[in-house]
């Protein structure tokens, strides 16, 4: 047991979804104790919430004026923050390691540094998972990242640019993959294209983008239920999106994506959706027990199963539940984790038992832009059969990127960041030509 007088220090590593909702929790909850201090660390300055990546890819959504900054953020919420790349771990001595930071002309920003830590959680998330399948890594884009994301968009308005210049150009897109990322980008970019005429690019048209949603599996959303499946097809099918299920990849070229049967899907821009995994760094630290996609395993209490000072949270999170699935890989999952863990931090400083973990499945929703939204309520509840679509299951999706909002900045800040976009949408473009 912790008494009060006893420091501790409790380190977060990775401000997504649940990190960040979990060091605003814990930040409010301890900031009255000196003698305990929340500290985050991350290597990026600023955080974007992940699903709306495609959004930042397309143009839809600009960082600049959409993400939290970590400094500010952490003097409003009472935690401490630290810009830096977790390297290194020493459950011995409790001590974690981040590598140098360096700016873009490869100059030291910050050194190597030592932080030590009396609870630790690993917040580090996923990145896409390229099944070591040659050339994606050389000629494919990703959407890990704000950075990646907007890499993609930079790209993107140039060969816009291009085929603009053009009498009958056509832009190739194809995108491997068939989860939420992927159909959700396949309909923001047809969205995107038809407002191009609008801004100073007239000469290009959906009728002069091709996007291919290539799926391995039977069916596009395979975690979904089949209903929504089927309608989110349809809708993708109705605005000219080419899905392709059933089409493995074998390799990625300069010209497309080679299918395993001896297929080429031609391609001009490649982006790579299919599957996550936690970073590989992770297993060559060999201090966890991991699964194939390197997540850390975890007892119910959401602890590591080797280390009871470290719990971990969010996609890297490997966690069982009681018909023998994973939790899978979502926002609600890490929002839910961070809940629990909030509460599991204060049972452990104060010796008391530590609650297990129950994922609760809410449902599902695909945003397919202005087009639809389709998805799955109450999935505990309905087994996923309450299926609802159109302008409730879009007002429904905007609703859960307002909770993570209310989350990390309470409700009136949230109130005021929401008018706030509402007053901006008046002034500025509805997409980011830059």
């Amino acid at each position: 047991m912790t008494h009060a007088t006893e420091p501790h220090k409790i380190l977060v590593i990775g401000g997504g979804a649940g990190g960040l909702e979990l060091v605003t929790q814990l930040g409010h909850r301890y900031r009255k104790k000196p003698n305990i201090t929340v500290t985050l660390v991350d290597q990026k300055r600023s955080h974007i919430w992940k699903p709306l990546l495609h959004e930042v890819a397309t143009g839809t959504l600009d960082p600049s004026t959409d993400a939290v900054t970590y400094h500010a953020h952490a003097v409003k919420h009472h935690y401490q923050f630290q810009l830096g790349s977790f390297s290194d771990l020493d459950t011995e001595s409790k001590t974690v390691t981040l590598s140098e930071t360096f700016d873009e002309n490869g100059h030291v920003i910050l050194p190597e540094r030592y932080l030590h830590y009396d609870t630790l959680v690993l917040a580090i998330g996923s990145v896409s998972n390229d099944f070591k399948t040659p050339g994606v890594a050389e000629h494919c884009y990703f959407l890990d990242t704000a950075k990646q994301a907007e890499r993609f968009h930079q790209s993107l308005i140039n060969n816009f640019m291009r085929i603009n210049q053009q009498d009958h150009g056509v832009l190739n897109i194809a995108i491997v993959g068939g989860g939420a990322t992927g159909v959700e980008l396949s309909a923001e970019l047809h969205n995107v294209t038809d407002m191009l005429s609008a801004y100073g690019l007239p000469n290009m048209t959906a009728q002069q983008l091709k996007v291919t949603l290539i799926e391995a599996g039977p069916r596009i959303l395979p975690a979904l239920p089949e209903r929504i499946s089927s309608s989110a097809r349809k809708e993708l099918s109705d605005i000219g999106v080419q899905v392709q299920e059933n089409t493995m990849i074998k390799s990625a070229t300069p010209e497309g994506f080679t299918t395993a049967d001896g297929d080429l899907i031609e391609a001009d821009m490649m982006i790579w959706a299919a599957g996550v995994k936690a970073p590989d760094f992770i297993a060559d630290l060999y201090k966890f027990e991991l699964t194939q996609n390197n997540q850390i395993r975890v007892k119910p209490t959401l602890q590591s199963s080797l280390h009871d000072n470290i719990f971990v949270i969010g996609d890297c999170c490997a966690c069982a539940q009681e018909d023998g699935s994973w939790v899978p890989p979502r926002a609600q999952s890490a929002h839910q984790m961070a809940s629990l863990v909030k509460e599991n931090i204060k049972l452990k400083l104060q010796g008391k038992p530590l609650q297990p973990f129950v994922y609760k499945d809410h449902g599902s929703l695909v945003n397919l832009s202005r087009y639809s939204t389709v998805g799955s309520l109450m999935g505990n509840l309905t087994k996923n059969s309450m299926f609802i679509e159109g302008k409730i299951a879009r007002v429904v999706y905007i609703s859960l990127y307002r909770m993570h909002q209310i989350a990390i900045h309470g409700f009136f800040k949230a109130m005021l960041v929401y008018i706030a976009e509402k007053v901006s949408k008046v002034v500025r473009p509805k997409m980011k030509l830059h």
